[in-house]
């Protein structure tokens, strides 16, 4: 059997990949904010462009191989479909809701990514990650309970910030299975392009313009486009193409701290106590999750 790309690589490049990726994407909701324009326009041109960019680096790097088999498209497709889902929710929840929030809810995707190993890949989960899904979702009812009482606006984009997380799930699931055929430039233009053309299907369906707009608005398009999505999402999928999933999605936990930090003198967002506390323990029973997540892979396949 061919070995994969994880034996022709560093050990540390996948962990650097990760730490670049986090960076990079802390920043997603301050693009959303500046760009002042609908979630699922921000979101579509954000992968949209990105894909343009990328065409001619992946036109040359394969002109001289054979087009990929049709079955080889599936995980691909899923993870542009998911993120389309999960631009068109999270984009629209970061319009009502803070920059930390809706970051920190979207990111509970690591509870349903090991969830989704409990029910269709027979993994055994013992009681610390029934103990860090209870502190997760406790953490979160936490916020967004005492934002819908304050200002329901607030609890209304936590809500949306959660719906996008299932679909974020389904994107480290595909991608983790999809890299296996694909190398990450070449799996991260597909996906961009898959995801760019559900969001102009959502647009279109929403009724939302795809012009007109300022050119600040088309700035933040364009630099969302190569900070967020090509320099984080690529760093992500190279990282998961080395790293399973289940070591991944924990590490990505990170992403919300830093967007909670960067946030206070990007966007003037001081969190509450409230969601400090619903944060930390939220963040707790992720990592208790993913530890325990881990843990259960290990034990279903020793050959990982």
């Amino acid at each position: 059997m061919t070995p994969t790309p994880a034996a022709r690589v560093p050990t540390f490049l996948p962990y650097l990949a990760l730490a670049v990726g986090i960076l990079s994407l802390s920043l997603s909701a301050m693009f959303v904010r500046w760009a002042e324009a609908p979630g699922p326009v921000t979101g579509f041109y954000r992968v949209f462009f990105a894909a343009c960019i990328l065409t001619p680096f992946i036109v040359y790097r394969h002109r001289k191989k054979p087009p990929a088999q049709k079955p080889r498209l599936l995980f691909p497709l899923i993870a542009g479909i998911a993120t389309a889902l999960d631009f068109a929710f999270w984009n629209t929840a970061a319009t009502y809701t803070t920059a930390a929030n809706v970051t920190l809810i979207g990111h509970t995707a690591p509870l349903w990514v090991a969830l989704a190993g409990l029910l269709f890949f027979g993994e055994r989960l013992k009681g610390d990650f029934w103990l860090g899904l209870v502190l997760a979702m406790s953490g979160a009812a936490i916020i967004v309970g005492s934002d819908f009482l304050l200002h329901p606006h607030l609890g209304f984009g936590d809500l949306l910030a959660l719906i996008s997380s299932f679909f974020f799930a389904a994107y480290y699931l595909a991608t983790e299975r999809g890299r296996r055929s694909f190398d990450a430039p070449t799996y991260a233009w597909l996906m961009a392009l898959l995801a760019a053309a559900s969001l102009f299907v959502i647009n279109l369906v929403l009724g939302y313009p795809l012009w007109g707009y300022s050119a600040q608005t088309w700035l933040a398009f364009l630099v969302a486009a190569v900070v967020a999505q090509l320099l984080g999402y690529l760093s992500v999928t190279f990282a998961l193409g080395h790293l399973p999933a289940s070591i991944v999605s924990p590490t990505m936990i990170g992403q919300p701290v830093m967007t909670a930090l960067l946030a206070i003198p990007l966007l003037a967002e001081v969190p509450t106590t409230f969601q400090l506390i619903g944060g930390m323990i939220a963040l707790a029973g992720i990592y208790l999750v993913n530890q325990a997540h881990s843990r259960a892979r290990e034990l279903s396949d020793p050959n990982r």
